[in-house]
């Protein structure tokens, strides 16, 4: 197996991705949709979330070596955003969805120096609109942003044409293609609702019709 295929295996072991295409979950955007994502699981299995931070450890290294800030979004970004800074004995920042209404009134906890090369840490991806949100902040706070990395993407067009529009490069330790995939390989779903799930990620609206 891939790293994005065992990746894939974990997420689904722990049920930190649940797929349900004849039951579908509502998205807070009102989307039926037929897998729901809960990364935040990760972290209370240590060899699931050891694979997942070694894996963010050598995707940066390949990916974006002259990274020097690691920086994690909230909430969901920060605990795997620091684990790594700390395993690749790097500076580590998290960037708020908003700036504090109080005290310095910061959106970035941490030390941000202009021109420092920055790699943003979030769990997923469905649009990319928060996670390009925390990368117009920390470009506004000097921070030259080389790339986001996440542990799985829906592989949504709308994310891609976003990250596009925004100049921004992502990379992912496992998708949604390889997941569903996964899953069908070991029975946890059946060839019709592979299709369903296979039409979802390129039609949101009417995925549930198959024909």
């Amino acid at each position: 197996m891939t790293l994005s295929q065992d990746i894939a295996k974990d997420l689904l072991k722990i049920e930190a991705v649940s797929l349900s295409p004849n039951t579908p979950f509502t998205w807070a955007s009102g989307i039926q949709s037929p897998i729901y994502t809960d990364n935040r699981v990760t972290l209370a299995y240590p060899a699931v979330r050891t694979a997942i931070e070694e894996g963010f450890v050598e995707l940066i290294k390949e990916k974006f070596p002259d990274v020097e800030i690691i920086a994690g979004t909230a909430t969901a970004g920060i605990p795997h955003g620091a684990i790594v800074a700390d395993r690749m004995n790097l500076p580590f920042a998290y960037i708020r969805s908003k700036p504090k209404d109080h005290g310095n009134k910061r959106q970035i906890e941490g030390r941000v120096f202009p021109g420092q090369k920055m790699v943003l840490i979030e769990d997923l991806i469905s649009t990319g609109g928060s996670v390009l949100e925390a990368v117009a902040a920390a470009e506004r706070e000097g921070a030259q942003v080389l790339g986001v990395a996440a542990i799985f993407t829906y592989q949504l067009e709308k994310a891609s044409l976003n990250f596009d529009m925004a100049q921004v490069r992502l990379e992912t330790l496992t998708t949604y293609t390889d997941l569903i995939h996964v899953a069908h390989g070991t029975e946890a779903i059946n060839e019709s609702e592979l299709k369903l799930l296979q039409k979802f990620k390129s039609n949101q609206e009417n995925w549930q019709d198959l024909s």
